[in-house]
């Protein structure tokens, strides 16, 4: 007995992924994607590794799914795909939830806990959900070898990256630097600009702001403010804080100044001031300000009138400014050096007119330009740096953001209240209380609360300080200008993140911090003497042993820590011997070339260090595959994907690192996916209660429709507005459609045991639509090939999923079915079987990146009964290939014309409530070409069948008959024309029937606005046409469709007959007969009933395969049938 093709009750999405998850993993299916392309051309991807520390989301399926989809279509078209998984075990992410865990802060580690105890508790804590990851990675259908990873905390993948940061140094790359750096006091530890610059960091807060009052010393004063009485320099902040850290004011060399004379608004007490010109408008502005012409204006104030007069008193450059000298605001202290060169004007370039006063608060010790401009000074302006109890010169805030004990009053309080505990923040923060005191003090001019956006730390989410910190930096800016030429080679998608996003932060790179003050990360591998003179960077263990011998033989180092582990030995089991993390390097003593002590710089490095290294670490380059990279053969990668914010993360320090090392790229394309959003375009977290869980969405719906509506519905680099309803209608509309069209096929092949064991039929010999949708197939093939090489996923997504509805069950299907169950099993019909057989099998490879489980399902569906392809699953199969000689145009125009025609007239049936199997006389179509009228021609009678309509009429020159309207169209005419839109507007609706076909037919006409030439566009204007008595007119492009919608006696008789079939092929199918089973049909007279399916009897029967009709006046088991005004039964009987 033939083998049949197997059949389902019902769609279940998530049954088909286990069970083909199981073959998958029973027949070793994803290794034999690699294995089976052995010596073929590699296709190289990274994978960008997550830190399996926290739980993913469902963002993380839709990051997946883009990474998997390309690797397999390379695959099928015949490339080599390694897929190495990764683990990011360092960095703040795994250090602050294991210091929340454990219930301590940084400060404790080496106190509470030491480091190693520390060190392990995080190497624990990085791994814990590698399970739950490892099981949505396969649940989800992402192919990626899990087991034999890269990860980061292995001393093979460390050393790597050592020997990396050895290429740098020697370059003289790296450096170390005093300056003000971002930093995040819940942290502990300094960032660098691409980590300031992650999405999401930069929120709107509003502060308290100052305007303070720093009154000038007279003494200092030049000629012209002299005999003016006290003078206050007024400057702005937003963060008060600060304050007690000033050591100078900058204005700006040719910006003009003014004094002016009024009152202060809390005090009472007159003052003269002093800002810039352009802004007393901002600062005297409201209601409770007034300009008077003369200084006597000044009199009628009172104390304490809320209406506070101002008066001009002269002008005078910036420049002119220069070194006058001013009382300290708050003296806590004063700076520990030079402090007689503190507390003075100083010139600067940045200073601006846009906001504040034009004069700028300068804190050399929180500030970077701050500290630029002091130390540009002559002479240099002191930063307000006090020492510690160790002789350390350190700022006014300690590191936990905390204010010193110098601070008096306020020593201790943190400077944000962000940094306090929950609940455990006082109701005034330091900027309250420090504006509160100088608003006693008559230091305040102006104190209001300001929106602002203020950089948050990415990790805490907490706000960063900008502080004075000692770090390693790497010169990025020696590079930043090759950087930015090879980013031109590389293929981003979208090309504006490219060359905006990427390419901009790239052509103004600051200096990369590589320091982290943290424990667990891979250590900084510089020694140095304690006076910093001299100096050495390791770069493998080798080296580092090598210096230990020296260094024991100094007699600095009591032995060779790594004794046991043996130089050039590479397996697993050596360098088990070995931890390169801090607690045990840091015990390593070097000695210096002049036999000086070296200890090791505290620092880790940046995490993001880390994961830039990984092309070359998670092969242990060059210690072992040096092929790997010197060869080309992993390297550089031909594609990579995550989300747009590793514009600044790991995209950043892959290309940094690969052109400081390599000067090349290190990706050839790169696809920066967008956003995961709730569905009403809110961000998802567990916070807001908006979060989706990733299993549960790919338990209930699968994930081929999961996979399938995150990638159709948007394009990976525009933000998803995720909506489990939308999965849903992607399950029912193309899975849903797939799954039936399948279904109709294996119903009536298996009835005739159809295997394709007979030849291709010729195409030639195909009737037209089969070989119309062979053609729209080929088509297909070509354009999905086309949008996969272009990592335009989504457009291939829509574009299988248009054709799989539209043209192959819609159309296909549709005009074809009576084919598939009529008829003997003849050329006709064994055609109809091979070319859907054909559709469904190239559907399923073109669709199975993106949907990989039902996919495999279908293909081995088809192939386990005809054996033409042999592949063990879908992903071992070629590619389709697209073949031109089954492409005919002419008959895809033909095809196309049928569509929209029929589209239109459903549509005016639709709307007259007109049911399709009403049939009506006839339409009529206007035509403006001969080939178009051939073309409606040829399939006037598939048109004919699919809208059930007796005639096409076909008009030469509708002109009398079909009156055309015409319109503006409004949102495409405003963008191009602006103002002149409404002069145009009036113009298009003076048109008349000869000025619309001529634009019908040039696509454009020339109008004359003003006297003014204007070509208006055919888009540009809105064309349709008006009913006309009896029939209903549709358009759409340059096609029209007039439908007569009079239904004559003979039409609706016939219209009878065919509801009367509808009625009696389901009644068949509740009975559960089979196809060719021949009935008995006894109908129950109604009305004229009788009569109408009399004059239609041999139609009825024939499509019913009835061999008996009787009618008859009862019946007691009938089935009821109703429609129109027809109510009756029937009854079925087999024969």
């Amino acid at each position: 007995m033939k083998a049949k093709f197997p059949e389902y009750k019902g769609l279940d999405l998530p049954k088909v992924a286990e069970e083909i998850l199981e073959y998958w993993q029973e027949n070793n299916i994803f290794e034999k994607s690699v294995t089976s392309r052995e010596n073929a051309k590699p296709f190289v991807f990274f994978e960008g590794p997550p830190s399996a520390n926290g739980l993913p989301g469902v963002h993380h399926v839709l990051a997946r799914a883009i990474k998997d989809i390309f690797p397999r279509y390379k695959t099928m078209k015949g490339y080599q795909v390694r897929r190495k998984a990764g683990w990011d075990t360092h960095g703040l992410p795994i250090e602050l939830g294991v210091e929340k865990e454990l219930g301590i802060t940084k400060e404790d580690i080496g106190k509470k806990i030491s480091v190693e105890d520390y060190n392990a508790a995080c190497r624990k804590a990085v791994m814990r959900y590698t399970g739950i990851w490892n099981d949505l990675t396969q649940k989800m259908g992402y192919w990626v070898d899990m087991e034999d990873p890269y990860i980061t905390y292995e001393p093979k993948y460390m050393e790597s990256v050592w020997w990396l940061l050895k290429q740098i140094y020697n370059k003289e790359l790296i450096y170390k630097g005093y300056t003000i750096q971002p930093y995040s006091p819940k942290a502990g530890t300094g960032l660098s600009s691409h980590e300031l610059n992650q999405p999401g960091t930069y929120q709107d807060v509003t502060d308290t702001t100052v305007v303070a009052q720093f009154k000038a010393l007279q003494d200092t004063l030049p000629d012209f403010l002299k005999n003016e009485g006290s003078i206050y320099f007024i400057a702005w902040t937003t963060t008060p804080w600060t304050l007690p850290s000033n050591t100078a004011l900058t204005v700006g060399p040719k910006i003009e100044y003014v004094l002016v004379d009024t009152f202060n608004q809390y005090t009472f007490e007159p003052v003269k001031v002093i800002l810039a010109k352009k802004l007393v408008g901002k600062q005297f502005a409201g209601k409770n300000n007034f300009e008077v012409e003369t200084s006597e204006g000044l009199s009628v104030y009172n104390s304490g009138d809320k209406k506070i007069p101002y008066f001009v008193v002269k002008e005078f450059l910036g420049k002119d400014l220069v070194d006058i000298k001013y009382e300290q605001l708050l003296d806590y202290c004063l700076p520990n050096d030079n402090p007689e060169d503190a507390f003075r004007v100083i010139l600067g370039d940045f200073v601006t007119t846009e906001d504040g006063t034009g004069i700028v608060h300068t804190a050399p010790t929180f500030g970077q330009d701050d500290a630029l401009v002091a130390k540009q000074a002559t002479p240099e302006i002191p930063p307000m740096l006090v020492k510690d109890e160790n002789d350390n010169l350190v700022p006014l805030v300690d590191l936990q953001g905390r204010f010193r004990p110098e601070m008096g009053e306020f020593a201790g309080k943190f400077v944000k209240n962000e940094y306090y505990n929950d609940d455990e923040a006082p109701e005034k923060s330091i900027d309250v209380e420090l504006a509160i005191k100088l608003k006693t003090e008559n230091k305040a001019f102006k104190v209001e609360k300001y929106k602002h956006s203020y950089p948050n730390c990415w990790r805490t989410d907490k706000p960063i300080l900008y502080y004075p910190l000692d770090s390693w930096f790497v010169k990025v800016t020696d590079v930043k200008d090759r950087m930015y030429e090879l980013n031109k080679t590389i293929n981003w998608k979208p090309e504006s993140t490219g060359t905006g996003r990427f390419g901009n932060w790239l052509a103004n790179a600051n200096d990369w911090n590589l320091s982290r003050s943290r424990y667990w990360g891979i250590p900084l591998p510089i020694w140095r003497t304690e006076d910093g003179k001299e100096e050495i960077c390791i770069g493998s263990v080798k080296e580092l042993k090598e210096e230990m011998t020296k260094a024991v033989q100094a007699g600095v180092l009591a032995k060779d820590i790594f004794e046991d582990f043996e130089v050039d030995n590479n397996s697993e089991d050596n360098y088990a011997k070995i931890d390169l993390h801090k607690n045990i390097v840091d015990e390593i003593v070097l000695v210096s070339a002049t036999g000086q002590p070296m200890k090791r710089e505290s620092d880790l490095i940046d995490v993001w260090f880390d994961s830039g290294s990984m092309p070359y670490a998670q092969w242990h380059y060059p210690f072992e595959n040096k092929e790997k990279i010197d060869k080309n053969k992993s390297f550089p990668a031909d594609f990579i994907a995550e989300g747009v914010d590793q514009t600044r993360g790991w995209f950043y320090t892959l290309h940094a690192i690969a052109t400081m090392v390599f000067d090349s790229v290190a990706y050839k394309n790169v696809v920066s996916n967008g956003l995961v959003l709730d569905k009403n375009g809110h961000k998802m977290s567990k916070r807001l209660g908006n979060a989706t869980d990733p299993f549960t969405t790919l338990s209930t719906y699968g994930a081929d429709a999961t996979r399938w509506y995150m990638i159709a519905n948007a394009n990976p680099w525009d933000n998803l507005k995720f909506d489990l309803e939308g999965i849903e209608e992607v399950k029912r509309k193309f899975f849903g459609t797939l799954y039936n069209t399948y279904s109709f096929f294996t119903l009536y092949t298996n009835t005739d045991g159809f295997s394709y064991e007979e030849a291709d039929v010729p195409l030639k010999d195909r009737p037209e639509i089969d070989r119309w949708v062979l053609s729209e197939l080929h088509t297909l093939i070509h354009k999905v090939d086309k949008f996969y090489a272009e990592y335009e996923p989504t457009r291939a997504a829509r574009a299988i999923s248009d054709f799989t509805q539209d043209y192959l069950s819609n159309w296909y299907v549709r005009l074809s079915r009576r084919r598939f169950w009529k008829g003997d099993y003849q050329t006709d019909k064994i055609s109809a079987y091979q070319t859907l057989y054909t559709c469904m099998n190239t559907i399923a490879k073109l669709a199975s990146p993106i949907a990989p489980f039902f996919m495999d399902k279908l293909y081995q569906d088809l192939n386990s009964v005809t054996g033409k392809e042999t592949s063990e699953s879908i992903h071992l199969s070629n590619f389709p290939v697209y073949d031109g000689s089954f492409v005919d145009r002419s008959l895809e125009r033909k095809m196309e014309n049928a569509q929209i025609i029929s589209s239109l007239v459903l549509s005016l049936r639709a709307k007259e409530k007109i049911k399709v199997r009403q049939p009506l006389q006839k339409i009529m179509i206007p035509v403006d070409s001969e080939q178009q009228k051939e073309e409606i021609l040829a399939v006037a009678d598939l048109i004919k069948n699919e809208v059930n309509i007796k005639e096409i009429q076909i008009l030469d020159d509708a002109s009398d008959i079909l009156i055309k309207q015409i319109k503006p169209n409004f949102k495409a005419l405003g963008p191009k024309f602006g103002k002149d839109m409404r002069f145009i507007a009036a113009e298009v609706q003076k048109l008349n029937q000869e000025d619309i076909n001529k634009i019908e037919k040039d696509k454009n006409i020339l109008l004359d606005i003003n006297g003014k030439n204007i070509t208006l566009e055919i888009s540009d204007v809105e064309i349709s046409s008006k009913d006309i008595e009896g029939w209903l007119v549709a358009n759409e492009g340059s096609l029209t469709v007039a439908l007569d919608v009079t239904i004559t006696e003979e039409l609706r008789k016939e219209g009878i007959a065919r509801e009367l079939v509808n009625r009696i092929q389901n009644a068949r199918k509740d009975k559960g007969l089979e196809l060719a089973d021949k009935i008995k049909l006894t109908v129950l007279n109604f009305e004229n009933l009788q009569k109408s399916i009399k004059d239609n009897k041999d139609y009825i029967m024939s499509e019913t395969l009835t061999s008996e009709l009787v009618f008859v006046d009862d019946i007691i088991d009938g089935t009821e049938i109703e429609f129109d005004t027809i109510k009756s039964k029937i009854l079925i009987e087999k024969m």
